[in-house]
């Protein structure tokens, strides 16, 4: 679904902004630290949070990953899934730890936070040769 571009642009960032649907049908937009693997986006968020309850609720997504200076993104459209526990859980976690220094500091075990994978079904990207849509 991505170019070679666009994975290294997505891998050599950090931030993303969140979109969730709310209980009225509203928008409910965050920034989130991710991860990109194997095609997918993982971030990880408290249990109680409102995207992860909205996630409970309505699986719908969108991520945007933007750099202006250069102006590059990646718009991406998909479903969520909740992970808890497994061996999923447990990969993604040591990537976090890896990469972040805020998770370093604050491990968690499984259960005690949502790991939201991210799949994308459709993306739009602009700044690179050019648009990108599937």
């Amino acid at each position: 679904m991505f170019t070679d571009g666009e994975k290294r642009f997505l891998k050599a960032n950090e931030l993303c902004r969140m979109a969730t649907v709310s209980e009225d049908g509203s928008p409910h937009l965050v920034p989130v630290c991710y991860i990109f693997k194997d095609d997918a986006f993982y971030i990880v968020s408290d249990p109680e949070t409102m995207k992860v309850k909205n996630l409970r609720r309505d699986g719908r997504v969108a991520l945007l990953v933007d750099h202006y200076k250069p102006n590059r993104a990646v718009l991406v459209f998909g479903m969520a899934e909740l992970i808890n526990r497994g061996e999923v859980f447990r990969e993604v976690s040591q990537d976090f730890f890896k990469r972040y220094s805020w998770a370093r500091r604050d491990k968690w075990d499984e259960g005690e936070v949502a790991l939201i994978k991210v799949l994308p079904s459709r993306k739009i990207s602009w700044g690179f040769r050019k648009v990108q849509r599937s």
